[in-house]
């Protein structure tokens, strides 16, 4: 008789299937380009990880050179220059994590409590601007500021009788340089977000806290960030996940191969493409693939927290 009701039910979910399938079959043609080309292009090229496992040569190909097992991430742990790479990646990451949730945040206050509706546009306008803006042209407009004849930053040091600062070969303050330029890039990008967000919140809590006689400040500190809470643990959660993921455009774009700013920023993204150039594919392919899981591994830990303090809400 059980095994009668587990039959019924097997073809009860059958029949669900065929029929959903029958019903929306034109959305599912559809989306059917899209998924193969996903497969193609995301999980078809998994198969390049096995490069990882092997001393990759071109004449035997990825499956036919030689089986090393785990020797290629044994010599990243052994190299000073590896564990180097992976500081700078984390003080980058974590200081642009906690200002790039701070400054969009700010941002998306003050604009919702602007009242004038042109002004508003054209402050919004202007704070989305620097996301356009690929890394290679916020490079000319840092080089434009800190260049040591001619840039804006020592031109106006010299105005005020100070030294002028070499700052292409001063390499302690290229961590500061970089975090600055990031969070000036994605932080209009990310007000958007959370401005969408404040204006989907119900106005009638905050009628009803200006007849209490809560203040304009009040509202934000006790309505406007704790509702935004939601909001802020999904796309910081996003940011925790790539938090062993330095950007290559960022660095290459603002520094390049200066010899002399290569030990401060270099992050694991440049090591690894650096790595390919002189110790071969197999060796960035398990750098690459110690960073995916490192960020999957930090990323789970990281929604279990979430779920903790957020009343069970987290990414997945």
């Amino acid at each position: 008789m059980a095994k009668a009701r587990q039959k019924r039910a097997k073809s009860g979910r059958k029949e669900g299937v065929l029929r959903e399938l029958n019903t929306n079959k034109t959305l599912y043609l559809m989306c059917l380009p899209a998924l193969l080309l996903l497969f193609l292009l995301c999980y078809l090229p998994f198969g390049g990880i096995w490069m990882a496992f092997t001393d990759f040569n071109a004449l035997d190909g990825v499956f036919g050179s030689p089986f090393v097992g785990l020797r290629n991430f044994s010599i990243f742990f052994k190299q000073l220059t590896a564990w180097n790479v992976v500081k700078n990646t984390l003080i980058i990451n974590f200081f642009g994590i906690i200002l790039g949730l701070i400054v969009p945040i700010s941002l998306a206050i003050f604009l919702n409590e602007m009242r004038n509706g042109i002004y508003k546009g054209v402050v919004q306008s202007v704070m989305f601007f620097p996301y356009f803006l690929s890394w290679v042209v916020v490079g000319a407009i840092v080089y434009g500021l800190l260049a040591t004849d001619v840039g804006v930053v020592n031109n106006v040091l010299k105005s005020m009788d100070m030294e002028p600062v070499r700052w292409f070969a001063e390499p302690k303050y290229w961590k500061t340089i970089l975090i600055a330029a990031n969070v000036w890039k994605w932080s209009g990008y990310n007000s958007i977000v959370y401005l969408a967000a404040i204006t989907n919140f119900d106005p009638n809590l905050f009628e009803a806290a200006q007849v209490d006689g809560a203040s304009r400040f009040q509202q934000i500190l006790h309505l406007t960030i704790p509702m935004l809470k939601p909001t802020a643990v999904v796309l910081t959660l996003l940011s925790v996940g790539r938090i062993f993921y330095g950007d290559f455009g960022m660095v290459y774009g603002i520094v390049g191969e200066n010899p002399i700013l290569v030990d401060a920023v270099n992050v694991i993204d440049t090591y690894v493409y650096r790595s390919m150039r002189s110790l071969g594919f197999s060796y960035g392919t398990a750098v690459g693939l110690m960073q995916s899981v490192l960020g999957l591994i930090l990323v789970t830990l990281a929604n279990h927290a979430a779920k903790k303090i957020n009343d069970g809400e987290g990414l997945f």
